[in-house]
């Protein structure tokens, strides 16, 4: 004797294995933001290095104008 399932075990075990196609997967994780750096960290050093420069070029050239 041999067991024949019914129509209806067919079909539950057809939208059971269904699923498993239309499942997608998780999506990736986010990317992490950028590190906090500040954008004027040294800019009132830059401002006076740069402030000195211009001063002693611009005296460099008085000096060798005058000569």
């Amino acid at each position: 004797m041999s067991v024949v399932p019914s129509q209806n075990i067919r079909i539950i075990v057809g939208f059971l294995s269904c699923n498993v196609m239309f499942a997608a997967p998780n999506p990736p994780p986010p990317i992490p933001p950028p590190p906090g750096t500040p954008i004027d960290g040294g800019i009132y050093i830059l401002i006076i290095i740069s402030f000195f420069f211009g001063m002693y070029i611009i005296n460099k050239k008085t000096k060798k104008a005058s000569r």
